[in-house]
């Protein structure tokens, strides 16, 4: 089914995203243009960046602002990128410090035109990071390197906190997003092989893409088949008109029951809502994690 440039279904009058206002997101905002850095808050038009700038958080966003995939509901650029960044890795260390953060989440815009996919500067960027911050917590947010094992264990061996990798959306639902449906084995298959080094694990699900609530059980299913640890759930919002249209809305009740049932499954710690993304809430639910242990 071809992309369509309708939105299909009339955004819910509750769903509402609140301005910035507070001095805290024009300090980071500031800070990013300082440091020549991305975040994936700006880049993929999160609906939260008002709120978590507030709080002083962001999550980094390495290797450049331009994706070598074509996913049909991301609002990344798209396109042929630069080579990696120079310093960057020093220079998301030294922000974070300016932003004295205790926990931080690092991601990557995927990419496909690097012998290990980008694996070696999420391990630096690791390295810099601890160095400049003693004592601080680093989830990273990966792609999925192609499926190279190899990728994987050199991110692994940077010993990062949390790996989180998302599944974005039920198996069926990969051709309506660009896609191809063989990669949702696949990023089962990166959680699982991360799971077996030793990594927490985490993942992200989009609901709101066409799924029925049978295919969203099916991928907590998935997931807590290769041990997962940690879930976010959150309404796919259509960031474009030339994005995947946004076929249903579910009503906060509706997120709270999908909560629910995913801890029933068996995952650790669960964070759904309508404006819940995969780096919604990380700390805290870091913390309920090694409180639970």
């Amino acid at each position: 089914m071809a992309v369509s440039s309708v939105q299909t279904t009339k955004k819910p009058l509750w769903l509402k995203v609140k301005l910035p206002t507070h001095k805290n997101y024009f300090y980071v905002s500031q800070l990013l243009k300082k440091h020549n850095l991305h975040t994936i808050c700006q880049s993929a038009r999160c609906p939260n960046i008002s709120e978590c700038w507030a709080h002083k958080t962001a999550t980094f966003l390495i290797l450049g602002g331009t994706c070598t995939r074509a996913c049909a509901f991301c609002a990344v650029s798209k396109g042929e990128p630069s080579p990696p960044p120079k310093g960057e890795a020093e220079r998301v260390a030294e922000a974070i410090s300016d932003m004295d953060l205790h926990y931080v989440v690092i991601t990557s815009v995927t990419r496909d035109d690097l012998p290990d996919g980008g694996a070696s500067q999420f391990a630096s960027t690791l390295k810099a990071v601890r160095q400049q911050n003693p004592g601080i917590r680093v989830e990273v947010l990966i792609p999925d390197f192609n499926g190279d094992a190899e990728a994987l264990k050199t991110v692994i061996a940077a010993a990062p906190d949390v790996v989180n990798h998302n599944i974005e959306a039920p198996e069926n639902i990969y051709p309506l997003i660009n896609r191809p449906i063989q990669n949702y084995r696949r990023s089962l298959k990166i959680l699982e092989k991360a799971k077996e080094l030793g990594a927490t694990t985490k993942s992200g699900l989009m609901i709101g893409l066409g799924e029925k609530k049978q295919d969203i059980f099916q991928t907590f299913a998935d997931l807590k088949a290769v041990s997962c640890d940690l879930l976010t759930i959150g309404q796919y919002l259509q960031p474009s008109r030339l994005n995947a249209p946004t076929r249903k809305y579910y009503t906060p009740e509706e997120f709270v029951e999908l909560k629910k049932i995913a801890l029933k499954c068996g995952f650790s710690e669960v964070e759904s809502g309508p404006l819940v993304r995969s780096s919604y809430g990380a700390h805290g639910m870091y913390k309920q994690l090694k409180r639970t242990y």
